[in-house]
């Protein structure tokens, strides 16, 4: 199963302590640098990536879209935000989505519509580990073979909710 990952773009820029300085520097500065990290990160997992940023200031009255190194970026049309832009992608793809969004509604939005949820330093940490591992050589997909010695009991714990385990199963091919 395919997984979409639908960015709330400068929500991410805010949240990451390595892309908020250049963001206050320079808009447009921030903008390729997390584009740079997000191509990096489609080499390796080969999602697909859409990226959402607010417009206000576009031009245009038509959403702007564009492909830069294979994510798609899409600005919001003048009077629309991002946020609004996020929720008719989540509603097209439904459970084939999973959404990178600290906006409570955003989030509340996506869980209602079947789509996976990621919090924005959640989803840094993915983007700094898979390019860490890269720079290593190692495939994080890669399962540690061999004997683990452990004490823990193997019956069944918990399960968690239908929800839970669906958000869980799209997350692990983050």
């Amino acid at each position: 199963m395919a997984v979409h990952i639908i960015i709330d773009g400068y929500n991410l820029i805010r949240q990451s302590a390595e892309l908020s300085p250049l963001d206050r520097r320079d808009l447009q500065q921030g903008r390729e640098a997390l584009l740079e990290m997000l191509a990096a990160y489609k080499k390796i997992k080969r999602h697909q990536i859409t990226v959402v940023f607010d417009g206000t200031d576009a031009y245009s009255l038509y959403r702007q879209r564009d492909q830069s190194k294979g994510i798609k970026v899409v600005f919001s049309r003048r009077g629309e935000t991002a946020d609004t832009v996020i929720k008719h992608i989540v509603a097209r793809e439904r459970e084939g989505a999973l959404v990178v969004s600290s906006d409570r509604d955003v989030v509340r939005y996506a869980a209602s519509q079947k789509a996976a949820t990621v919090s924005s330093p959640a989803f840094m940490e993915k983007l700094n580990m898979a390019s860490w591992s890269r720079e290593k050589g190692i495939n994080p997909d890669d399962e540690m073979t061999g004997w683990n010695p452990t004490t823990r009991k193997r019956g069944p714990s918990r399960r968690l909710s239908k929800k839970e385990r669906r958000n869980r199963q799209k997350t692990k091919k983050l």
